[in-house]
């Protein structure tokens, strides 16, 4: 019985106000982001519901007429005489979920044939016009900064990467708690002191004291991990010089199907917002000299809550020690500015602006068919020069990157020669590794190689060959 709940599909409805200055391109992508954030997630999405607005009402978020019409979707008949379960889980911001879906456009008034179990917002809400929104339409709430969360929560795998969505979760929480307990009533103000709590504290105020003292723990286990990070990193920058390249964008621009096809690494690839979370790092296939590593990372959004910047900073590190940024977006979405936007709204904010950077426009080969592919890459390609335009899945583009990107690294390799005696021949493999061997011959005293290779590594192997001989 348990699995057949689980199972049981889950539908929802979307709803936001269109401020003055929001062109209607705008508005509609962010809502058409809403509906895939609530489809990662697992819900499915019957409906649309907008409303154009000088301002949020204070109250409730949408106007007065919009949330009578949303009720009598949700509630039907039975929306002028019943009221909204106070045990559906609506205290607590933080419920757990599990479905979402396409929207549709406003339409005649109706009632909705299935059961609608949550509202999605797509702005963050006060605590309060949550709370009358979900006594007014019937059903839960979730404002987009919610929806975030909750799909970060899922996904983390890492311990660092699940501390730090702890950290935004309860800093959400706080001030939800706050307003549960003034809707409490006298059960929510002050009791004597018992099992630890201060006279007179309240119930509110022990759990705001638990919340601060979670964080701190929390934030001094990500301390240590960060140390232990970056012991780890200079380890392996002690060894060699290592060239690194980061992936960057936004959410579900294909960054995990291009990390495979550069690395021949099984990584997830998912249709969905946010399928990545946790940095993954794999070697550039065929290796090159230097050596190449690539990283992925958690993808960006518009409006991405400050928390989580702040939060996952850590996580983005291997944007900030990369040489290089590759920032991949999807060529195929019309709204593809907002993506480079935010994406780089993002990367200042974590102090990353300053690395190098090459654009790669992905998914050419979902725009329509080969003379409106070619249209948008001559476009791209004269608005951003010096840009990639390609298919992750086209192994003629792949091949592609991966030349810029080596290019990129020998740019400021030296040529040297270099003598490994016929005694230190043990040597032979690593100079192969660390070194391109352009021309190779045998003398009296060894062999004689010509190579090309980054001055540190030289330096390391004249060092070796000095002690061998």
């Amino acid at each position: 019985m348990q699995t057949e709940a689980k199972d049981k599909p889950q539908y929802a409805i979307v709803a936001s106000v269109q401020l003055p200055g929001v062109s209607d391109m705008e508005f509609e992508a962010s809502l058409t982001e809403l509906r895939e954030l609530a489809k990662t997630l697992g819900f499915t999405v019957v409906r649309t519901f907008t409303q154009k607005r000088a301002g949020f009402d204070s109250t409730a978020y949408l106007g007065v007429g919009k949330r009578q019409e949303i009720r009598h979707f949700v509630m039907g008949d039975a929306a002028g005489d019943s009221e909204p379960d106070e045990d559906a889980g609506s205290l607590n911001p933080l419920y757990r979920l599990s479905t979402v879906v396409e929207g549709l456009d406003d339409a005649p008034a109706q009632v909705s044939p299935d059961p609608i179990d949550v509202i999605f917002v797509d702005h963050e809400i006060s605590p309060s016009q949550a709370r009358h929104l979900e006594n007014e339409v019937g059903c839960q709430v979730m404002d987009r900064t919610m929806v975030i969360l909750e799909i970060f929560h899922r996904n983390a795998r890492s311990p660092a990467a699940r501390a730090q969505v702890e950290i935004a979760r309860l800093g959400y929480l706080a001030p939800r708690l706050r307003e549960a307990a003034k809707l409490a009533g006298p059960q929510g103000r002050q009791r004597s002191g018992v099992g630890g709590r201060g006279a007179g504290e309240s119930g509110a105020e022990l759990d705001k004291r638990k919340i601060r003292d979670r964080i701190a723990e929390l934030q001094r286990e990500i301390t240590a991990m960060d140390a232990d990070r970056k012991t780890q990193r200079a380890r392996r920058q002690g060894r060699q010089s290592l060239a690194s390249v980061a992936l960057v964008g936004y959410t579900n621009a294909g960054k995990s199907t291009l990390m495979r096809a550069l690395t021949g690494s099984e990584v997830l690839v998912a249709n969905k917002l946010f399928a990545t979370l946790d940095t993954t790092v794999r070697t550039l296939y065929p290796e090159s000299i230097p050596r190449v590593l690539v990283s992925d990372t958690v993808g960006f959004i518009k409006n991405l809550p400050h928390g989580l910047v702040a939060s996952f900073k850590s996580t983005l590190e291997e944007a900030l020690d990369a040489s290089l940024l590759l920032h991949v977006i999807d060529a195929s979405d019309p709204g593809f500015e907002r993506q480079i936007e935010a994406t780089e709204h993002v990367l200042n904010e974590i102090e990353a602006q300053e690395v190098p950077r090459l654009r790669i426009f992905n998914k050419i080969d979902h725009v329509g068919d080969a003379a409106a592919q070619a249209e948008r890459e001559a476009a791209l390609r004269a608005e951003y020069p010096g840009c990639i335009v390609m298919s992750a899945r086209n192994p003629d583009d792949v091949a592609t990157l991966h030349k810029a990107i080596v290019r990129f690294f020998q740019k400021d390799l030296v040529e040297a020669e270099l003598l490994l005696p016929w005694s230190a021949q043990q040597l032979r493999g690593e100079l192969f590794a660390r070194c391109e061997v352009l021309e190779e011959r045998a003398e009296e005293e060894g062999a004689c190689f010509r190579v090309r290779g980054e001055q540190v590594a030289l330096d390391s192997l004249r060092e070796r060959l000095a002690l061998a001989g």
